[in-house]
């Protein structure tokens, strides 16, 4: 099996630009070298060195190259010296493995003609002033470096015997003397990819840089993120999702029994809407957790509904704030934390932090309960042409130049029904009693076959999210399916009105077994194709390469998901898949696209 990046920039070989070192360079970092060198094996014995494949660390590099050969089965010499690698080349493979988690089955799918190989980008160490690179710099073995047989490097009988003659010996010098100068010529370019890479000056500029006054505010990614919930037109295409705010509200005010008399935890209320629910349904007490400016707005709201005795707002991140003295603990807390794919805005990780302070230990309910992540495949015809076929043609004008960021990002949007041609794939099933924040950046298989009756084209994997609310918080099996909403469904007719006539009165119920029946009852919507369109739509990733398949083709893979390292409300994806004609053949080579949902 083998491995192709679909999505990773080509470049030339660096090898083609690359030029070799006068000999005034040379001498100029002559006594540079050797303190570089003493600096190395000072350093070497301070810093521990990481294996390429877990987290365990030893005192030198050598230690972790004998624990990965020994452990994983990966050599990094014999695997340099298969592929012909030079130093730059050996850094490169060091820091992608570093930086993307390579199992050693994945390194072990190499060729040594990836394009990450003469991608500069991987010169930049992931861990800084890693052990395995200083190493390579300053002890890299050359041997099966040399072309002409008359130039072999030394063999191990050679290398430690003395010669025996003089002209043994003057061979044995210039051989020295060849590597050195190799050796000075690596140390010296990599020296000066580095600091084009870093730009030094910069970094002097930004050390020399008095920051900004006291008077100039700091932006950071939840500054700018707490900004953005500030205006009315993000709240409003919020609650008029209806979809969204019917199924709140059908949990909230269909489950009396549960809000009566309860204290609510309302994280990151926006206008308050979920919060005048619940009051509304018999809380006790709601306070409603804003870190945004449109907080005052909610005060007001809260006022001009006069709940301001049942629902107290305030203001601040919900890391930050203290409940009034004497609550210690909350019945329930709700929250709308849902962002596109799901876990886009990193919203999650502050409800988690809410329940692990504030949820009452025993019986606390968290609403919602539960999402799962599900994928599938999607023909995706209209996505391309509108958003890369587009370009092809401009007012007679060749603009495709500007599809080509397209297979860089996740896009948002909705796609057909029946553009979708797999049954979906459960991706990630998040229990919010149980979840922790770590558990947010996972990796999972998957699956997908084909279901198409005629051979087509697959542009795109496409992801959604279902959201269940319990009133006990259980954990509920995969084979609970989630309702499919449709314009004028109850479920919206409920709470809102339809075709311009107010919701039905319901009398309520207060009868025998009305606790039961809520402890059974579970409300639920998806973002799905096949569901009324929401404000999170779908997430798209667009292939590459499409994939050309027909019924019970399938398409397996790896779905990687984490934190972008830029902005930690944004996500990086990486997905690696193949295909084969049906479960039992042969699949095609790997191919590895990376995305940003941002």
């Amino acid at each position: 099996m083998s491995i192709r990046f679909a999505a990773l920039p080509q470049s030339q070989d660096d090898a083609d630009d690359r030029t070799t070192s006068s000999s005034s360079d040379s001498e100029e970092y002559a006594e540079e070298d050797n303190n570089f060198e003493d600096w190395i094996s000072d350093q070497e014995q301070l810093q521990q060195c990481r294996s390429l494949f877990d987290d365990k660390t030893f005192n030198t590099a050598a230690e972790a190259l004998t624990y990965d050969k020994s452990t994983h089965g990966f050599d990094l010499d014999a695997a340099s010296k298969q592929w012909k690698l030079d130093l730059h080349r050996r850094i490169r493979l060091i820091n992608y493995i570093r930086k993307h988690k390579l199992t050693p089955s994945d390194v072990g799918n190499l060729t040594g003609s990836e394009s990450f190989f003469t991608s500069d980008d991987y010169l930049i160490p992931v861990i800084e002033d890693d052990p395995l690179l200083r190493k390579l710099s300053s002890q890299l073995d050359f041997d099966g470096d040399w072309s002409d047989d008359d130039e072999a490097g030394p063999s191990a009988e050679c290398a430690s015997a003395p010669p025996s003659d003089l002209p043994s010996a003057l061979k044995r010098i210039q051989i020295l003397e060849k590597k050195i100068s190799q050796a000075q010529s690596n140390l010296s370019d990599y020296r000066r990819l580095i600091t084009q890479n870093i730009d030094i000056s910069s970094i002097a500029d930004i050390i020399n840089d008095p920051g900004p006054s006291t008077s100039e505010a700091l932006r950071d990614d939840d500054t700018h993120y707490f900004l953005s919930y500030e205006y009315n037109d993000i709240h409003a295409v919020m609650i008029q999702d209806k979809v969204r705010t019917a199924s709140y509200a059908s949990f909230i005010l269909t489950n009396p029994i549960l809000f009566r008399d309860a204290i609510v935890l309302d994280v990151g209320c926006g206008t308050g809407v979920l919060s005048l629910f619940a009051a509304k349904s018999g809380a006790k007490h709601v306070y409603a957790i804003e870190a945004s400016g449109i907080a005052e707005k909610a005060q007001k709201i809260v006022y001009e509904n006069g709940l301001q005795n049942v629902i107290t707002v305030i203001r601040g991140k919900v890391e930050e704030i203290s409940l009034p003295d004497g609550v210690d603990h909350v019945d329930i807390i709700i929250s709308e934390w849902m962002g596109y794919a799901l876990l886009y805005e990193s919203m999650l990780d502050s409800v988690l932090h809410a329940r692990d302070r504030f949820l009452r230990p025993n019986g606390g309910v968290m609403a919602p309960s539960q999402c799962r992540m599900m994928l599938a495949l999607c023909e995706g015809n209209e996505i391309v042409k509108d958003r890369v076929d587009f370009w092809n043609d401009v007012y007679g004008f060749d603009l495709s130049e500007m599809a080509q960021s397209i297979y860089k990002d996740a896009i948002i949007d909705v796609v057909s029904p029946e553009s979708v041609v797999s049954e979906p794939y459960l991706l990630k099933d998040l229990h919010l009693q149980t979840i922790t924040s770590r558990q947010l950046e996972f990796t999972s298989p998957f699956s997908l076959t084909s279901t198409s009756p005629m051979r087509t084209k697959i542009h795109a994997l496409v992801l959604y999210f279902d959201t269940f609310f319990t009133t006990t918080g259980e954990h509920l099996s995969s084979d609970v399916p989630v309702r499919l909403i449709r314009d004028g469904d109850v479920t919206l007719a409920e709470v809102w009105p339809i075709a311009g006539k107010p919701p039905p009165k319901r009398r309520a119920s207060i009868g025998p077994g009305l606790k039961e029946r809520e402890d059974k009852r579970v409300i639920s919507f998806s973002t799905g194709p096949t569901s009324q369109p929401t404000h999170w739509m779908q997430t798209i990733f667009l292939l590459k390469d499409p994939i050309l398949a027909e019924e019970g083709t399938v398409v397996s893979g790896t779905f990687y998901c984490k934190k972008s390292e830029v902005n930690s409300r944004e996500l990086d994806v990486e997905i690696h898949h193949s295909v084969s004609k049906g479960a039992d053949a042969p699949a095609s080579e790997v191919i590895v696209q990376m995305y940003k949902v941002h």
